[in-house]
C-alpha cells in the first residue's frame, strides 16, 4: 500500500512537458503545411487598362469630333455623344438590355471605324458587377455570320475610359 501511494506521488510531482512529447504533433503539422502549399491554387489577376480622366488634362487635349458615352443609369442605359442623347435602352424585365447595347454600338463603329475609344460613366448606387458587364458589352460583340453556327468576335472599342454620370 504505501509502495502504491509512493508511486501516484511520483507520478503527480512529474512535470507535464517531461510527459508530454510533441515532436509528433510538429511532424504532422510540417507535413500539412508542405500540403498545402504545394495543393494551393494561385489565383491570376487580370488588369484593364482604363484611362480616367483628369481636370489637368482636359485643358491641353483637343476637343474630340465625336465622342462616345455610354451612361448607365438606375432605370436604364443612354448613349450620347458627349452634347445630347443619341439613344436611350431601358431595362428589360429589370437587368440591362445588353444586346440592343450591343446593336447600337455596332452601328456607331460602322459609321466611325477608325473610332476606338469610348466612356462609361456610372450613376452612384449602380451594381459594380453592371460596370464590367456594360464595359465588356462596349469592348466587343459576338457576331454569327449568317447561315452558320459559327461566333466571331469583334472589337467594337477597346479603349475605354471611365468615370461618374451627370
Amino acid at each position: 500500500m504505501a509502495r502504491r501511494r509512493r508511486r501516484q506521488k511520483a507520478e503527480a510531482e512529474t512535470d507535464i512537458m517531461e510527459v508530454l512529447n510533441l515532436t509528433p504533433m510538429m511532424d504532422v503539422f510540417t507535413v500539412l503545411v508542405v500540403f498545402l502549399l504545394i495543393t494551393a491554387v494561385f489565383t491570376s489577376i487580370t488588369i484593364m487598362e482604363l484611362s480616367v480622366p483628369t481636370s489637368a488634362g482636359a485643358s491641353a487635349a483637343t476637343p474630340p469630333n465625336f465622342a462616345i458615352e455610354v451612361i448607365v443609369r438606375k432605370g436604364g442605359l443612354e448613349i450620347a455623344n458627349g452634347k445630347s442623347v443619341e439613344a436611350a435602352i431601358p431595362k428589360k424585365d429589370d437587368k440591362y438590355d445588353l444586346e440592343k447595347l450591343s446593336e447600337v454600338l455596332r452601328r456607331i463603329k460602322a459609321q466611325y471605324p477608325e473610332k476606338e475609344d469610348a466612356t462609361v460613366l456610372m450613376e452612384p448606387k449602380v451594381e459594380y458587377d453592371y460596370l464590367v458587364q456594360v464595359m465588356d458589352t462596349v469592348r466587343g460583340a459576338e457576331v454569327r455570320t449568317p447561315g452558320s453556327k459559327e461566333v466571331g468576335r469583334i472589337v467594337l472599342f477597346p479603349k475605354i475610359s471611365i468615370g461618374d454620370a451627370p
